[in-house]
């Protein structure tokens, strides 16, 4: 039998100012019967006429398919642009997903429940009581008022899910400062950037208005883990034109760089958007191209740009291959790597099983987990190299693995100990900043640069 035409047109669209978002467009006398059938899909109405999806999955093109094969089914004209339709078609996957063993329909249904998630959040539903940093992510606890359910959710954007439920709120809030009450914050974690852009797509098709830029103010000589991060992407890109032996690979997922030295044993993964908190840059190096990753280090984005540059010479000029699975000497590591702190007079202190290393202001710092070292499976992160109010609120930081080389950290204390940069800001640079950088002491004598690598 042939479903009756009704009066009704809907043109599907990708959306002019946000990568992956899709509008759709209403005509006909039924037009509000096609809108709520789409609102039911996940579009919500900007006007009478348009409606857009915008998630935090970056999957609309799928969702928007879906949603005109089920308006074509109740007779509803559904049109899909080429442009759409090359978006629909495109095979991408995630750069770095952590979870390795899904299939691309199991990521989708994954992310779906995210979105759902980040949807019950926005709307009211789930009610977020706190929320706390946990190593690399977010965390937080919550109500959903309709049910009294308390969920502890794990994660931020498409990786956002329930680890675990309770039955009051009372219960999930104990267990949660148990857990987190050193990070443990009062409400929502704040918006990230995906959550942002999917909001503004929301109220509009128009690339926001740029605001209005202040006068740039005269820089001023700091040390280099209080100076500016520069333009990192400029970073990778002079990385990989001044060496040679470095190549850029392309990803499905635009937000992505992968660069890969020729050995196949070494290789960066730089995340285009990542938050503020977010790894946007994770570097791995490997044994031979085959074998386990040997160490890994990840660089948030306001990583100085001084501490960056010197980690990058180090890349190109260093033996970084020096440390094999299973044979570092942890003590004679920890002694050449922090001894351009003691050098500097870092005030050390010891904390059960953390060793630290810390400016006279606490302003920045370098930690070594030894359990972690003994742990390096269950626990990745042995060193921290951080600067910012605290090491659990840091500005920006530097983590690695136990198997990191010695004089590759050596290199990033030395920078962090002696190194100075240039910080412009609106905001008065604090008298002990530019104090400390006239301070310093001298860099002692530097050894021949290594060979490079081959």
């Amino acid at each position: 039998m042939t479903t009756p035409s009704i009066d009704a047109h809907v043109r599907f669209d990708t959306n002019p100012s946000h990568p992956s978002a899709v509008t759709a467009t209403l005509t006909g006398t039924r037009r509000d019967l096609a809108r709520g059938l789409l609102t039911a899909q996940g579009f919500e109405a900007l006007d009478d006429h348009t409606l857009v999806m915008a998630r935090i999955d970056r999957e609309e093109p799928y969702w928007a398919e879906n949603a005109a094969q089920a308006l074509t089914a109740e007779g509803i004209t559904a049109e899909i642009t080429a442009r759409l339709r090359e978006a629909i078609d495109e095979e991408w996957t995630w750069g770095n997903y952590p979870m390795t063993w899904c299939t691309r329909e199991e990521i989708r249904e994954v992310s779906n429940e995210a979105q759902k998630l980040y949807d019950d959040i926005r709307r009211g539903r789930l009610l977020i009581h706190a929320h706390a940093q946990d190593t690399h992510t977010i965390v937080a606890v919550g109500t959903y008022l309709d049910s009294g359910k308390s969920v502890y959710l794990h994660g931020e954007n498409h990786l956002r899910q329930i680890a675990d439920t309770f039955d009051s709120p009372a219960h999930a809030l104990t267990a949660f400062e148990r857990l987190h009450g050193d990070t443990m914050r009062p409400g929502p974690a704040p918006l990230t950037n995906t959550e942002r852009e999917a909001a503004q797509a929301r109220t509009s098709l128009d690339t926001p208005p740029a605001e209005p830029k202040p006068p740039a103010p005269e820089p001023e000589t700091v040390p280099a883990y209080a100076a500016d991060p520069g333009n990192h992407e400029a970073a990778l890109d002079g990385f990989l034109t001044d060496n040679g032996d470095w190549q850029r690979y392309n990803t499905w997922e635009d937000g992505t760089s992968v660069a890969t030295h020729e050995s196949l044993t070494l290789r960066i993964l730089f995340e285009h958007g990542a938050g503020p908190r977010d790894a946007q840059w994770t570097i791995a190096a490997y044994e031979s191209p085959v074998s386990e990753r040997m160490w890994h280090m990840t660089i948030t984005p306001a990583t100085p740009e001084p501490i960056l540059q010197t980690l990058l010479t180090s890349l190109s000029h260093g033996d970084v291959w020096e440390t094999a699975l299973g044979t570092p000497v942890i003590d004679t590591t920890v002694a050449q790597a922090t001894r351009p702190l003691t050098d500097a007079a870092w005030t050390p202190t010891v904390d059960g099983y953390r060793m630290s290393w810390q400016t006279q202001h606490s302003d920045a710092g370098v930690q070594f987990d030894a359990y972690a070292a003994n742990a390096p499976h269950q626990h990745p992160d042995t060193w921290t190299i951080w600067s910012g109010p605290s090491i659990n609120q840091p500005t920006w930081a530097i983590r690695a693995s136990v198997y990191t080389p010695a004089g590759l950290l050596a290199d990033l204390t030395e920078e962090l100990a002696h190194g100075t940069g240039t910080r412009q800001t609106n905001s008065p640079t604090p008298a002990w900043i530019r104090q400390t950088a006239a301070a310093l002491p001298p860099r002692p004598p530097q050894p021949p640069p290594a060979t490079l690598l081959r």
